[in-house]
């Protein structure tokens, strides 16, 4: 009866524990990051949003994470993108230095990282995808006890790997939003954008465990559905590996 009940208390246990944690990148298995450059005031944006959409509903449970990144230089011309931020201006151009670019253009895919390609681009993504999934993994992200408090998110981490000369960033994003345009090259439309970034922050210091914690920013509404990334990158923006958990 004693042995009965110390089994059935260790598998009560288990099941408690893992009901903290939501995600769990394993070593070995492949992780594709993809950001995308967009703005609702480009014409030629909504092909590669729709694009994006499609490869993240398709390769969703696979460990290819999909990001877009609003940026403001497309504002001037009639509408306000409610998404842009120069912040995300910033990123891109900083990629176009690691990349010895003299510009940057939208809609622009960066996969992990590591080289660009225009975003619309369809036999391009799904063949990029297919090289990254051969790539290994040497991270397990896992994320835990994720609790949404009215303006704030808060989250546990674990990191398994070596973490010496590694950055680690935190993104918040928004699952999917749907925008009348009413002004600019695309008026009259209706635009829907999918895994919207509306924070990033990178960590002060890189450990194995710690407890994060992220802000919401006035765009999220209390109908939207959020998520957040954990993703690990060196010293030269190389995407390592990435975990994520829809709240």
């Amino acid at each position: 009866m004693k042995r009965k009940y110390l089994v059935t208390l260790s598998l009560f246990a288990v099941f408690f524990f893992a009901s903290f944690i939501d995600t769990n990148g394993s070593k070995d298995e492949s992780v594709v990051v993809l950001e995308l450059f967009t703005s609702q005031g480009c014409s030629s944006c909504p092909s590669a949003d729709v694009l994006l959409e499609k490869v993240g509903n398709e390769y969703g449970k696979d460990n290819v994470f999909t990001l877009s990144y609003h940026v403001d230089y497309w504002d001037y011309i009639g509408w306000k993108d409610p998404f842009s931020q120069k912040q995300f201006t910033e990123k891109q151009r900083s990629y176009a230095r690691k990349f010895n670019d003299n510009s940057i253009y939208t809609p622009a895919v960066i996969v992990n990282g590591k080289e660009h390609f225009v975003g619309s681009n369809r036999s391009k993504m799904y063949a990029k995808i297919k090289e990254y999934q051969q790539h290994t993994n040497n991270f397990d992200i896992s994320l835990g006890a994720i609790k949404q408090a009215k303006n704030s998110v808060q989250f546990q981490y674990t990191i398994d790997g070596e973490l010496e000369h590694t950055k680690a960033r935190v993104v918040l994003a928004i699952q999917e939003r749907i925008t009348e345009v009413k002004r600019g090259e695309n008026a009259r439309r209706t635009l829907k954008n999918n895994n919207i970034v509306v924070a990033e922050n990178y960590l002060a210091e890189v450990h194995k465990t710690g407890n994060y914690t992220i802000e919401i920013p006035k765009i999220v509404t209390k109908n939207d559905k959020l998520s957040v990334l954990l993703i690990i990158e060196n010293g030269q923006k190389d995407i390592l590996s990435a975990a994520k958990s829809s709240l």
